[in-house]
């Protein structure tokens, strides 16, 4: 949890839930999981358990202290909606977004968005929080065509802004962008790291254009090297749903 971060789409990271457990390729060499297990067995860390689930409750409000408006990575060493975060847990996320500290712009980032598609879960947060808010954001990573069905499960959910992080890209993505506002797309890096092909972001960068979303190429590699926010075609894409706060 990092109140600056270097993530570059966002301002900072808000980590109530910790750990996540392996659902598809692009997890393959996740970095939360790297980092997380170098820590297993340290005690007293807060890694201690490795990237074994773990709720923080009191780490619940620590947006409320962030008087500033900015963009919040929320769980980025984790995902909000596994299977072993309970429903209660998750309304309570909500309600600091929502109600607490409405300030800030939420980014929410999963790979299982079926547990908001007309569940108990959703009504339990629209019940806490009514109307799904424009702050709070909800995104899907999708790594290659076999997983463009969490598109699909956004799509049919309550949230008013719905993005697609294609990250790590690891085959070309033909996507149906219908209902999107935003698409991040970036390379996979560090060890093990598996290359992505330019022409792959340069049709997503097309198809972006063409269904009028906002496009943000995060991140190329060199033998497994992070080249942050590189060019295409002699330009940078840093592009954004709507105006976000400045950190």
């Amino acid at each position: 949890m990092s109140e600056h971060s270097s993530i570059e789409w966002t301002h900072s990271t808000w980590n109530p839930v910790t750990g996540c457990t392996e659902v598809s390729p692009g997890c393959d060499h996740c970095y939360a999981r790297t980092f997380a297990e170098r820590f297993r067995g340290v005690a007293g860390h807060p890694y201690a358990q490795g990237f074994d689930v773990r709720l923080w409750e009191a780490r619940l409000e620590v947006p409320v202290g962030w008087k500033k408006p900015r963009l919040i990575f929320a769980n980025s060493m984790s995902d909000l909606l596994h299977k072993d975060v309970p429903d209660d847990f998750i309304v309570q996320v909500f309600r600091t977004m929502a109600t607490l500290a409405p300030q800030h712009t939420y980014q929410v980032l999963t790979k299982r968005p079926s547990r908001l598609v007309h569940t108990s879960l959703t009504d339990q947060i629209m019940a806490a929080i009514g109307p799904w808010p424009a702050h709070i954001w909800l995104g899907v990573s999708v790594e290659n065509q076999d997983y463009t069905w969490r598109v699909d499960k956004l799509r049919a959910t309550a949230a008013p802004v719905k993005f697609i992080s294609a990250e790590p890209l690891l085959g070309p993505i033909q996507f149906d962008l219908a209902g999107m506002a935003w698409l991040i797309a970036g390379a996979e890096s560090g060890h093990g790291a598996r290359p992505m092909q330019e022409q792959w972001v340069r049709s997503l960068r097309d198809q972006c254009q063409n269904a009028g979303v906002s496009f943000f190429y995060k991140q190329n590699a060199l033998r497994g090297r992070k080249l942050p926010l590189p060019e295409l075609d002699g330009m940078r894409y840093q592009q954004f749903p709507a105006e976000v706060p400045h950190a």
